[in-house]
């Protein structure tokens, strides 16, 4: 006794892209098991659709150019209304920022758009059975930008925090009744410890994070 076919897995599309859709959709339904049930290039026109359709997964590009919200914040609204939906999301952006936001949102998986066909796949099928998905290269740039900061030391932050005010290095060395070549020292520790190459390089990391060294 042969078992019935399983239930195609019921897609939205949302991009605002209509070719970038139309590639989309021509791939899934080539491949089978798959059904794009609805389309939308913005996020009216998608949340009408998640709730006409009731889709299983929705795959969302994270830009929406011209929409009053975008595919981040789309998904935390899909979710609210739908919750256990499954999203995707599909963007050209592997900015770590995006993918934890995405993530923090509810998106089960983060998929860069010059994936392969089969990595696209893979990730809906990780997706479908629960699981989250992140592309790679995605992967790799979120673990460095987790990756923890060096550990100044006491005498290393006060001189971040002094370059951060515009203190020179004499000004610094009689501060802390230091050698000037001491501080310089300090300065060149801290540029190794950052990965820092110029002194322009140590100012602008001291005006960004000396109060939080």
């Amino acid at each position: 006794m042969s078992l019935p076919p399983a239930k195609p897995l019921r897609i939205l599309l949302v991009d605002d892209h209509p070719l970038v859709r139309e590639g989309l959709r021509a791939r899934l339904q080539a491949e089978g098991g798959y059904a794009v049930t609805a389309e939308a290039g913005a996020a009216g026109s998608a949340l009408q659709a998640l709730l006409r359709e009731r889709p299983d997964l929705v795959l969302m590009d994270v830009g929406l150019k011209g929409s009053d919200s975008n595919g981040i914040e789309l998904a935390a609204r899909m979710i609210e209304r739908c919750p256990g939906l499954h999203v995707l999301m599909f963007s050209m952006y592997d900015n770590p920022e995006y993918v934890q936001r995405a993530l923090q949102a509810g998106a089960r998986g983060y998929v860069l758009k010059d994936a392969s066909a089969d990595e696209l796949l893979a990730a809906i099928e990780a997706v479908r059975a629960g699981g989250t998905f992140l592309s790679p290269g995605v992967t790799q740039r979120l673990f460095r930008a987790q990756a923890p900061k060096p550990i100044l030391t006491p005498r290393e932050s006060e001189i971040l925090s002094a370059l951060a005010r515009g203190e020179s290095s004499k000004q610094i060395a009689r501060a802390l009744d230091l050698s000037v070549r001491t501080v310089e020292s300090h300065r060149q520790n801290i540029k190794r410890k950052l990965a820092l190459d110029t002194p322009a390089d140590l100012m602008r990391y001291a005006l960004e994070h000396a109060r939080n060294p």
